[in-house]
């Protein structure tokens, strides 16, 4: 698959649901109205989608939410999913919060999951509940715990929040680093759902690296894992540290990844409203032919860039939607 602007799409990364068990305050309200469960695709017909677009030359399936392991019954399809590994699919990998790791870690291993990435906002108890509204860090720690024991790679996602959690960075790098984890650290994004001033939230990367440079080495790498993060080794560590700067240097140029909802709609940008209905092509006939017809028409749609904004003019979100929908 080929856009526009001559990137392959190789990359598809697949909401199973849109409910989550935590209330992250850069993600989602306190209380979110879920969608209806009539309006979410079958898990069977989730594996149906990502066969079509591992035939069309998808290499590599992460599995996002809301929060995915919530969903009953998502480890037969991570297990269905993962015999692809080898024939056409790469890599099947995950995002998850960590509060079901615990109970599943060698489910996922079993299935072919070699790596994941855990969202980690915070190490201080308090602070950890505070942003999550919800969630228990002890629990978290111990899924971590797991999934190592279990013989998973974890990448630990960290949302930078200014003033929240922004002074206790180089503790959180050194501490993934102890323990064998690389850590990515996260521009928050103008997307909707949440209650907070963007402003009052962002912090750029630039700011970050220069601040973390009088602490560490940081030396630049050529590393890189399928995904928009930019890597550098920290030298006192050894570690791999990366950054995911939407807002204060895009990544679109080199954009391979297609984003597809629990409802089967299909975004070819995440800062972008335009999506394709690939539910309906789906439950029209048992044949793939439609259904593909209308993978290759959206294709043919993807945008340049994103119109992400942040700054005291723009205080709306870039788009109505919240991650939880699109999935992180």
């Amino acid at each position: 698959m080929i856009d526009p602007f001559g990137r392959k799409i190789t990359y598809l990364r697949v909401s199973v649901t849109d409910r989550c068990d935590f209330r992250c305050v850069y993600c989602m309200g306190e209380n979110p109205v879920f969608l209806p469960k009539r309006e979410i695709l079958t898990l069977e017909e989730i594996e149906r989608l990502c066969t079509a677009f591992i035939r069309k030359g998808v290499e590599r399936i992460r599995i996002t939410g809301g929060e995915p392991l919530v969903r009953r019954g998502v480890l037969g399809l991570f297990e269905k999913l993962g015999q692809n590994i080898g024939a056409g699919l790469k890599e099947l990998t995950l995002t998850t919060n960590g509060s079901q790791l615990a109970g599943m870690a060698r489910g996922l291993a079993a299935a072919g999951v070699e790596r994941i990435n855990v969202s980690l906002d915070s190490l201080d108890p308090d602070r950890f509940r505070a942003i999550t509204r919800w969630g228990d860090l002890a629990q978290v720690l111990g899924g971590i715990e797991a999934a190592q024991d279990a013989g998973l790679s974890i990448k630990l996602n960290t949302v930078v929040l200014k003033g929240v959690n922004d002074h206790e960075l180089s503790q959180m790098i050194t501490w993934a680093h102890e323990r064998g984890m690389d850590i990515t650290l996260i521009e928050t994004m103008p997307m909707g759902g949440v209650a907070e001033d963007r402003t009052s939230q962002y912090v750029p990367l630039s700011l970050v690296r220069a601040a973390l440079s009088q602490e560490f080495t940081l030396l630049d790498s050529t590393h890189r894992t399928g995904g928009p993060a930019r890597y550098v080794t920290v030298g006192e560590t050894g570690g791999r540290l990366g950054f995911i700067t939407p807002m204060t240097h895009n990544f679109c140029e080199s954009c391979n990844r297609v984003r597809l909802t629990a409802t089967g709609q299909l975004y070819l940008c995440l800062g972008q409203e335009d999506a394709a209905d690939l539910r309906s092509p789906l439950r029209a006939t048992e044949d793939d032919g439609m259904l593909g017809a209308a993978i290759d028409e959206a294709i043919t749609r993807k945008p340049k860039g994103h119109d992400f904004v942040i700054d005291r003019r723009h205080r709306s979100p870039a788009v109505s939607r919240p991650m939880s929908l699109t999935g992180g």
